[in-house]
């Protein structure tokens, strides 16, 4: 492979800055730029040349020997100070001497392609990095540390005997005895259905703490949704006033609720208006709305569900869960509550002296499943949910199979897709789009 070369350090000024060289030609780069390097993983103090000899920067170079590297590849990281001009300097002079600039992802991609890590730990070095609460970091962690990839492992293991002990079965048909239908294969089907629920449960969690949660409120204008915005997001965000329509954009805020990262939308109000502006608002409202995951209806309490409000909830996406927020209950002296009524989740509360928060809080976590206190949870996407419910349909399709029509030969074609899915979270079966698609929403140097 080429040797690769990228500024491993945040963009930006800093303290210090990282230039990483990974391949073949690393060390003699390495030393046409630093000098003799010195003993693999000690650092050495050395000044940084350019083709004329002339010192760029001074530092540290450490020397990672392969195959005891982070890539599987000889390294080199060459540590000076943090200013971008040296840094680029630093790689353009590695260039001339033969690297080339290192794609999105690049060392992270050569460390799963040389068994450094599997799929889902390369994943997760990228999620660690973009973690946005200390669960996020500590749940990227364990996915970094192969919880994750053992558990999936463990399940592919099970996979793989009981495919095994269902072909030999097929191939020992003339045998008297039936071994398709003993109740130990009906039990370990029901065992692998258990394994992947739970591992799918952890998953999810995982998700949840990578890609957070999106909240749209909507409703009339001067229902209250600034004051809940500002109650959820800690401050005042979000410009509050009497007058209907103060709000004519969206105003985002990224907080977390526990743990979960959660991303809050104040609306403009939703109604019939001449107002250019306010018909722009709205229109941006209705697309924030359409990309939810959850949205809070805002109502005046004060003047309970009006027929406006039934309009703009029967104009709501039907997919997206909808919880009615009944607003200022401070004014009639009620208590916060959470009830259902028919159809419908209704959480009465105060925005403006934050009574009945904490139900609120509670009730977005519970709504999405997510329980802050499971300390068993580690990183996980979109694609690896997809893939264990893949890896389920077919154990299932297998157990059904067998069950009802004594087909040994299609439960063991249903267990054979279900490994094929649960390897492509490992990339243990992947395709080369998969792994483009993957490794290009990594930051260059990693």
């Amino acid at each position: 492979m080429e040797t690769i070369v990228a500024i491993a350090t945040a963009p930006g000024r800093g303290g210090v800055g990282i230039v990483r060289l990974s391949g073949k030609q690393s060390v003699v780069i390495a030393e046409a730029i630093c000098g003799k390097l010195g003993e693999p993983r000690f650092a050495k103090f050395s000044n940084f040349r350019d083709h004329d000899g002339e010192i760029i920067d001074s530092g540290v170079v450490l020397f990672f020997p392969n195959p005891a590297s982070f890539t599987g590849e000889d390294v080199i990281e060459i540590q000076g100070h943090g200013s971008p001009l040296v840094l680029d300097r630093l790689c353009q002079r590695a260039i001339s001497l033969g690297a080339r600039m290192a794609r999105p992802g690049e060392f992270s991609e050569r460390a799963f392609l040389n068994n450094k890590m599997d799929l889902a730990q390369a994943e997760a070095v990228a999620d660690l990095i973009d973690s946005s609460t200390e669960q996020a970091a500590r749940s990227a962690m364990r996915s970094l540390q192969g919880v994750f990839s053992d558990r999936v492992n463990d399940l592919l293991t099970q996979l793989t005997a009981l495919r095994m002990y269902v072909e030999a079965a097929i191939d020992f048909a003339d045998e008297e005895i039936d071994f398709l239908a003993e109740a130990a294969v009906d039990e370990q089907v029901k065992g692998l259905l258990k394994v992947v629920d739970g591992i799918t449960s952890s998953a999810q969690q995982g998700r949840l703490l990578r890609e957070g949660m999106s909240v749209v409120l909507a409703g009339q204008p001067n229902a209250g949704k600034s004051s809940l915005h500002n109650q959820l997001a800690g401050h005042d965000a979000a410009i509050v006033t009497e007058v209907a329509g103060t709000t004519r954009d969206i105003l985002r805020e990224q907080i977390h609720l526990g743990g979960l990262p959660l991303r809050i939308s104040d609306t403009a109000g939703l109604h019939d208006s001449t107002d250019l502006v306010e018909q722009e608002g709205i229109r941006r409202t209705q697309n924030e709305i359409a990309q939810a995951d959850h949205i809070l209806l805002v109502i005046d309490d004060n003047q309970g569900m009006t027929e406006k409000d039934e309009q703009i909830r029967s104009e709501l996406p039907q997919h997206i869960p909808l919880t009615i927020i009944r607003n200022k209950i401070d004014k009639q002296a009620k208590s916060a509550s959470l009830i259902q009524e028919g159809a419908d989740t209704v959480l009465s509360l105060s925005a403006k002296t934050a009574e009945g928060m904490d139900l609120l809080e509670k009730h977005l976590c519970d709504s999405v499943g997510y329980h802050p206190e499971d300390e068993g949870v580690f990183i996980a996407r979109r694609r690896h949910l997809d893939a264990l419910a893949r890896a389920r349909h077919a154990i299932e399709m297998g157990y059904n199979c067998l069950a009802g029509m004594g087909a040994g030969e299609l439960l063991a074609e249903e267990l054979r897709q279900a490994q094929l899915a649960l390897g492509e979270i490992t990339g243990t079966f992947s395709n080369e789009d998969l792994l483009d698609k993957i490794f290009s929403s990594f930051c260059i140097g990693k």
